[in-house]
């Protein structure tokens, strides 16, 4: 995998003056787009489009100082329609214009290139089974909400608070299937999983029971999800979990990601500061 990953990161570099897809980027890695990024992201802590923007302006920006081409010539190059465009993306990387860049000779920002190395970890266990589910509903509240990859998530604190204790024991009574009790489920994640892009956020349960008038549901296919457990300090402990599973659990075992929504049982200590988590992951098998 590691081999794989770094062909790619080689297929971006020699390809940073042409248009890099990203289902080229994941035959190389012999694996889906979908997963691609979402195990780049994990990895790199960036999103694979941000990796590629950076880098094609780390290497715009060296031609601006070399001065042996146009401003228009290089944002052409680099994939920019116009050079109002390239400027803008320019100033929002480097904290100035390119045409300023050149005449002042600024100090310029800098995406080194990545490259992926084997660290020896592994040395605590990751509790995990896999679960075959037909399919189910998420049923409960829902609300729009940003990613937050760190720290308590105000926008979901606040869903939460806003639900009555009759209603959330109204959600608990329709919960006949695993997960069960109270879960919080993520949907519609943008690709990337960039800090600040949206999401769907339910908190309900998982069920197969009729949806009540004043709930919204979510429709889940049957599919096979890898189930992880794991205990500590809250929140951190389970946004530490994420990104384990993916810097960790999957390089090491035969199933990939796939589309579909993340499900996360919580139950809390009594001051809240310590957290018991089940986490779902949607997988598939891939060959070994």
């Amino acid at each position: 995998m590691l081999e794989r990953l770094n062909q790619a990161m080689e297929h971006i570099e020699c390809h940073l003056d042409q248009r890099i897809e990203g289902a080229d980027l994941a035959r190389i890695v012999v694996t889906s787009e979908y997963h691609l990024r979402r195990l780049f992201s994990a990895l790199a802590g960036v999103p694979l489009s941000e990796y590629i923007r950076r880098r094609r302006l780390t290497v715009a920006g060296a031609e601006v100082l070399a001065g042996d081409r146009t401003l228009l010539e290089i944002a052409v190059r680099y994939g920019y329609t116009s050079g109002e465009a390239f400027a803008r993306a320019f100033r929002v990387m480097h904290g100035v214009g390119p045409g300023e860049a050149r005449r002042s000779g600024a100090s310029l920002q800098s995406q080194p290139r990545l490259s992926f190395r084997l660290t020896v970890e592994g040395s605590s266990s990751m509790r995990y089974r896999i679960v075959e589910k037909d399919e189910f509903r998420v049923v409960g509240r829902k609300a729009r909400v940003p990613l937050v990859h760190e720290g308590m998530n105000p926008a979901i604190a606040d869903v939460i608070r806003g639900i009555g204790q009759e209603t959330l024991q109204r959600m608990r009574s329709l919960s006949d299937q695993e997960p069960q009790g109270i879960v919080g489920v993520s949907a519609d994640l943008d690709p990337s999983r960039a800090e600040g892009t949206e999401l769907d956020y339910y908190h309900g349960v998982v069920t197969s029971a009729a949806v009540p008038e004043d709930m919204d549901a979510l429709t889940v296919p049957a599919g096979t999800w890898a189930v992880f457990e794991n205990s500590g300090p809250f929140p951190q402990a389970l946004q530490y979990l994420w990104r384990d599973v993916f810097t960790q659990w999957f390089p090491s075992n035969p199933y990939r990601s796939r589309p579909g929504p993340e499900i996360l049982r919580t139950r809390l200590s009594q001051d809240a500061t310590q957290a018991d988590a089940e986490l779902w992951i949607p997988v598939e098998r891939t060959a070994i």
